[in-house]
Formats: structure tokens, C-alpha cells, sequence
């Protein structure tokens, strides 16, 4: 439980005020997608008028891309995704990317791979801003934007041109847009009911263009959402509310203003695998216990998490073909978690543990276009203050023990500038130079230890009182990394509705504030940002029968570091675990089938090996997908197939240790919608979401081996495995006034 004193503090950290800004620039995004900021304008076609394949394409690319680039619209989330989703969902339609909740949809945190990586090696954003934990660039699904939040989204696999801001940029880009305003008043009422004993009420309220000259508008979204979840006792709570608000200064400068708060509630344990013989035993649900006297039982095992994301902006066209933009922010994650050992019930078997940490930056672009080309220069600058701890603790009494395996406080400065240039070589080709600079800057407070981390600091650690004696309080210690990052790419408009471009990039990722976590906090050699290098050709076209894009990559990716003692000093060295090269095909294409039918179809090909030859841990082959549309109407129907390849996983020691065989999942979704049903409603819609169709219960993963000896060829009976959720079904009713 936490203390008092420890309690203060955290108080503390979490500073009342939200920074506000002067901020600019129009952005424009075709075919109703607000354009993403800090990633490539998102046009689907060049054209007037939108194809007809494009209008149905759940993922597709745009014909300005400069890169290999999936948009996915707001009506596709609206209709095809089930209301209980996270944004791990919405990603999914996109070439190559995939993510699993063992618990079910959007009831647990999901990580999403792209090309081989899980998304802690990318850039996710909200409306072009970064947001990342801050002890490494991980990501949690199932906080801060559920799908009710987010009103289409923009992916670039590639590390971006030199535009493309964030702190691990390495093997992509994910950009979550917030909810389109509407023109005209409109207030949604919603229920879902589904497996599980899963509900969720929600509310929407738009108010549409009001006040003088029609300045202002209004985007209101609240929800709830309950499950028992498909683990056992592994239940959800999830209270969340936004509000979106745009004021039209003049014809040519806006202001935006963003809020949202989530509080999640569960029982899920550390450690989410159910064992390798639970799953022998086709008992694929046993996760947690209702007795008391067990290590798992569920009350030793709580996560309480509050987040909460804010912005204000002005965008606004300055003449001349110049346009600027900026946005403040201020965002803050506290994840309060409680959990036990899995085998043993003791004084000191329990953790008490928190993350928590408060984001404040500002995202500042200048843009001007002449007929000679583009000109985008701009400064993100992001200051993030953190406080992480972790107590052994009895899970009967909740209280801990008096010296932590870490406690530690550090602030975390950010500082990327930078310039690009598009120059109009001829109206159908452009090409596009461009440099960013990274400055990474943390300071550190590190408190004495048990050994978990720091250590001492020269006292003495009683491990039957749990009280540590002499030595100093704490340690600090400062570092700093800097890189420069260029980007080089040429796009060709063959004709108006076909392109084709080339892109070199080099992205980079932080190293994780693990770096300390040494005796002492003593680092001989600080470690540089790991890079990655991308070249990649690809295309896009479009017409009225199909749309189709494709690109063929290679990425050069430096690994994590690893460390060993200097025999001389003692101290910590760290070395990089030579490189990783993943490279592939990648395919998507719609096509209008005729009778209100449509099929979409993605492929991907490819590799992500070490330079030892050996694949790294969840990178598939290839992977498929194949959907099924019907539009007629009022009728929107769905089906959606995704087949991930064969990938491995690591034992701890060993990589390659498992094999995971190839997974095959089926959604299907249906929607019904009436206009103006009654008098005195505007519409109403009748939802059908069923995932998991064919109700496969496949091995995906291996969330902790047994052993350090574990394999495909030698399992043991311990192994925490992850696998699919059975069939769930989520009935939803929506009427709008």
C-alpha cells in the first residue's frame, strides 16, 4: 500500500496547472480524415472526387505518400471494429500488423507489431503529438484513447522524413486522429451488451457550427464499459470522458482544444499466461483463484490507472503560402499495481508498485509553399517528470517492506529541431532533402535499494528485517545523448491517379532508463540511441475498380544493449547486440466487386533476423488479409480474415526457443442503420460484432518460459502461454437525436 510520506510525493508530482499556447496552421485532409500534423499529407486520391474503391477500402494509402503509408477511416472504426476496442484493433487492418488480447477485445494491453517490432520500437501519437511511457518507449492499449476517442488513423512504416518527431521513430510511425466535428447538432445514445457479462452506456453530444458566425463547435463523448473478461476473475472497469472544441478566430486561424480523462480498474495479474498445462487440459480461462490461501488469488492482484491527455492549439494560414501550427500539451499516466508471486504467499511475496509520470511539451511547425517547392522546418520540445517505485509487500496486510527494490525519480528533456525542403523538380516529380537534430537530457535520483537496482549505496541490507543500515539515502546522476538524423525521398506522379516513390531514413530510439539500474547507478560508458536505416520503393494507384499499393523494404536496425562488468573498474560496460535486418513486401489493395460488394486483400512477405541468423522473437514470415464488404443501403456487413505466419519465441537464454505455430482469426461485423426511424430521431443503428468467429483457441505466444531450458522440443509444464480468447459477440444499439 502506499505510505504517507510516498504519498505526498507522488501528490506532488502531479502538477494541477495545463500549459496553454499560441499555436498554427490550416491542415487539410481529404475525404473527411483530419490531416496528421507531423507525418505526410493524407490524400486518398488525386482527384476531385473520391473513387469508388477508395471509399470502401478499410486501409489503403494516399497518392502524396512518401512512404509506405496505411490510412484507415473513422467510418471503418465506426462500423467494423467492436465498440469494447482499443486502438490495437483499429491498427490491425493495416499490411503486417497484428496484436492479440488474451482476455479479450479491448480488455487487457496489447502490444502491436509492425514489421517484425512490437510498438515500443515506434512513435505512437495523438493529433501529431508523441506520447510514450517515460522509462521506455512502451505504449498501453488500454488506456488513454479507447476506440470512442479516435476518429481514424494514419501509419507510416518507415522512420519518417525528417518531419516525423518522437523518441523511437526506429521502425515506424502511428498516428491516432481525434473524432471529426460535425456541422449540424446531433446527441448519441449508446449500449452494448456481449460475452462475458460485458456492457458498456455511452453518450455523445456534437452541437454543431453555434454562437456568432458560427465560430464555435463542440465534441462531447463520455462512456463506461464492464467485463468479467474471458480470463477468469480478470475483470475491467473502464470510466472514460473527452471533449473536443474548435473557435474559428477568422477565416484563416483556428484554435482546437482537446480533453480527456480514463480511469481503469482490474484484476489482472502481472504475469497474464495461463500454463502450458492448463492448456494440455483444454482449460484455457484458469488465471487467477477466489481462495484466499492461494498465491494467485485475485485479491493480491489489482492494477488502478488514471490517465489523462490535453492540447490546445491554433492553426492558421499567414499568407504568402506561409502556414503555421503549434501545439501545447500536457498529458499524465499514475498506474497504481498490487501483485503477488504465483507460487508463494509471504511478508515480503507481494509488490506495491507504481509508474507515474506528467508530460509537458509543445510541437511548434512553419510551413510555406511557393512554386518552387515546400518548405517545413519545426521544434518539438517535450519535458517529462517521473516517480517510479517498487515495495515488497505482504498481500495479506498490504504493508511493505521498509527498503524498496527501486524507488527512483527523474526528469526526462526532449529537444528535436528540424528542417526539410520539397523541391517541385517538375510538376510530376519532387523531391525531398531533410535533417533532424535530437537532444535526449535525464536527471536522476535513485533511493538505496535492496539490490534490485542501485543497490546500497554502501550500507547494509538485513534481509530478515528488510531494513537497510548506513550508506547514502540516494544517488543522482545526469545523461545526455544527442543524434542527427537525415531523410532523403523522391515521389513521381505518373499519372493523376498513380504514383510511385523512393525514401531513404534513418530513425532512433532512446535507450531505456534500465541504463542506471546498476550498483552505484555507476555507467563507465553511457550508451548511444540505437539507430535503424530504411530504404524502401514503393507506389500507389487508384480508380474506380480497385485501389492498389505496394512497397519492398530493407531496414538496418542496431539492438538493445546488453552489459558486463569492466574487470578493472567494476563498473558497467554497455555493448550493442550487433544488428537486426528486416526487410520484406508489402501489399494492399480494395476492389469493388459490383451488387454493393467489395474485397480488400493485404500481403506481406518478409524477415526480421539478428545478424546471427536467427529470427527475432514474434516476427512473422508473412501475414494475410482478406475482408469482405457489403454496403447497400442501410446495411453494412463485414468479414475479416487475418493469418500471421510462423514466429519463435525466447526461453530468457535461447532465441528461437518456441515455435509458434500459424494463427488464422475471423471477426465478422454487421450494421443496420435506419434515418429518421421515428419523429423524433435522426437515425438509429443496430450493431453486430463477433470475434473470433470460428471460436480458435491457438498458442500466439509465450509470456514467460518455465525455464531457462524451455523449448518447442523440450516444454515444460509451466510455461505461461498466451492464447486467443474464445468467440465473443457484442450486440450494440445506437440512436441519435
Amino acid at each position: 500500500m502506499l505510505n504517507s510520506p510516498r504519498r505526498a510525493q507522488l501528490i506532488r508530482t502531479l502538477p494541477a496547472k495545463i500549459a496553454l499556447s499560441l499555436l498554427a496552421c490550416a491542415m487539410q485532409s481529404a475525404f473527411a480524415l483530419e490531416e496528421a500534423p507531423d507525418m505526410p499529407s493524407v490524400v486518398v486520391s488525386g482527384t476531385s472526387t473520391m473513387p469508388a474503391a477508395a471509399k470502401s477500402a478499410p486501409s489503403q494509402s494516399s497518392l502524396d505518400a512518401r512512404s509506405a503509408q496505411s490510412v484507415i477511416s473513422d467510418e471503418f472504426i465506426r462500423n467494423f471494429t467492436s465498440p469494447i476496442a482499443d486502438y490495437s484493433q483499429i491498427l490491425q487492418m493495416a499490411p503486417g500488423m497484428f496484436s492479440y488480447s488474451p482476455n479479450g477485445v479491448g480488455l487487457g494491453d496489447t502490444k502491436t507489431v509492425m514489421r517484425g517490432y512490437s510498438d515500443s520500437n515506434a512513435v505512437i501519437m495523438f493529433d501529431g503529438i508523441p506520447f510514450n511511457d517515460t522509462n521506455g518507449v512502451s505504449h498501453h492499449s488500454w488506456v488513454f484513447f479507447p476506440s470512442q476517442f479516435i476518429g481514424g488513423t494514419v501509419i507510416d512504416r518507415s522512420p519518417g522524413s525528417a518531419s516525423s518527431i518522437g523518441q523511437a521513430n526506429f521502425v515506424g510511425s502511428i498516428n491516432l486522429l481525434s473524432r471529426l466535428m460535425k456541422k449540424e447538432q446531433q446527441t448519441s445514445i449508446n449500449g452494448s451488451s456481449g460475452t462475458w457479462n460485458t456492457t458498456m452506456l455511452g453518450m455523445e453530444e456534437a452541437t454543431g457550427k453555434f454562437g456568432p458566425n458560427d465560430s464555435s463547435n463542440l465534441l462531447f463523448n463520455v462512456n463506461e464499459m464492464k467485463s468479467d473478461g474471458y480470463q477468469a476473475l480478470n475483470k475491467q472497469k473502464r470510466d472514460a470522458i473527452s471533449l473536443k472544441y474548435q473557435y474559428e478566430l477568422s477565416s484563416d486561424t483556428l484554435l482546437t482544444g482537446f480533453t480527456s480523462f480514463l480511469n481503469l480498474k482490474t484484476n489482472t495479474p502481472n504475469i497474464k499466461g495461463v500454463s502450458r498445462a492448463n492448456v494440455q487440459a483444454e482449460n484455457y480461462t484458469y488465471l487467477l483463484s477466489s481462495n484466499p490461501t492461494d498465491a494467485n488469488y485475485v485479491g493480491f492482484n489489482r492494477y488502478n490507472i488514471y490517465t489523462d491527455f490535453n492540447y490546445l492549439g491554433l492553426e492558421s494560414n499567414l499568407g504568402n503560402g506561409w502556414k503555421l501550427e503549434d501545439k501545447a500539451y500536457i498529458y499524465r499516466y499514475w498506474n497504481k499495481q498490487d501483485y503477488n508471486s504465483a507460487t508463494v504467499i509471504s511478508t515480503t511475496s507481494a509488490v506495491d508498485k507504481l509508474n507515474s509520470y506528467v508530460t509537458k511539451g509543445n510541437v511548434l511547425r512553419l510551413s510555406q509553399e511557393s512554386t518552387m517547392g515546400t518548405l517545413r522546418a519545426g521544434l518539438w520540445i517535450d519535458y517529462a517528470d517521473s516517480y517510479r517505485y517498487q515495495y515488497p509487500s505482504d498481500p495479506r496486510t498490504g504493508i511493505d517492506a521498509a527498503t524498496p527494490n527501486f524507488s527512483e525519480t527523474y526528469q526526462t528533456t526532449t529537444v528535436q529541431p528540424y528542417i526539410e525542403y520539397t523541391f517541385n523538380v517538375s510538376k510530376e516529380l519532387k523531391v525531398t532533402p531533410g535533417v533532424k537534430y535530437a537532444s535526449y537530457k535525464q536527471s536522476f535520483k535513485h533511493l538505496q535499494d535492496n539490490g534490485g537496482a542501485v543497490g546500497t549505496l554502501g550500507g547494509v541490507y538485513n534481509k530478515t528485517t528488510f531494513v537497510t543500515t548506513g550508506g547514502a539515502p540516494f544517488v543522482t546522476n545526469d545523461v545526455s545523448y544527442t543524434d542527427v538524423m537525415p531523410s532523403f525521398d523522391v515521389h513521381y506522379a505518373v499519372q493523376p491517379n498513380w504514383s510511385v516513390y523512393g525514401q531513404y531514413a534513418v530513425g532512433d530510439q532512446i535507450p531505456s532508463t534500465n541504463v542506471f539500474d546498476v550498483p552505484n547507478a555507476k555507467v563507465t560508458s553511457t550508451p548511444l540511441p540505437t539507430k535503424a536505416k530504411t530504404l524502401q520503393f514503393g507506389s500507389v494507384y487508384k480508380s474506380e475498380g480497385f485501389t492498389f499499393d505496394a512497397d519492398i523494404y530493407r531496414t538496418t536496425l542496431e539492438n538493445p544493449y546488453s552489459s558486463s562488468i569492466d574487470i578493472t573498474t567494476g563498473n558497467p560496460v554497455f555493448t550493442l547486440n550487433g544488428t537486426a535486418v528486416t526487410q520484406g513486401i508489402e501489399l494492399e489493395g480494395n476492389i469493388i466487386l459490383g451488387n454493393g460488394f467489395s474485397l480488400y486483400l493485404n500481403q506481406t512477405y518478409g524477415s526480421a533476423k539478428y545478424d546471427t541468423g536467427m529470427w527475432v522473437a514474434g516476427a512473422p514470415a508473412d501475414t494475410k488479409s482478406l475482408g469482405l464488404n457489403y454496403q447497400a443501403g442501410g446495411l453494412d456487413a463485414g468479414i475479416f480474415f487475418k493469418r500471421i505466419g510462423t514466429v519463435y519465441a525466447d526461453n530468457g537464454s535461447t532465441h528461437q526457443a518456441f515455435t509458434i505455430a500459424p494463427v488464422t482469426l475471423a471477426n465478422l461485423f454487421v450494421n443496420y442503420s435506419v434515418n429518421q426511424p421515428m419523429a423524433f430521431l435522426k437515425s438509429s443503428k443496430l450493431q453486430l460484432a463477433v470475434n473470433n468467429l470460428f471460436d480458435r483457441h491457438d498458442i500466439v505466444d509465450v509470456a514467460a518460459a518455465g525455464t531457462k531450458t524451455s523449448s518447442s522440443l523440450a516444454p515444460s509444464a509451466a510455461d505461461l502461454l498466451t492464447v486467443l480468447p474464445a468467440r465473443s459477440i457484442a450486440l450494440t444499439f445506437t440512436a441519435a437525436f
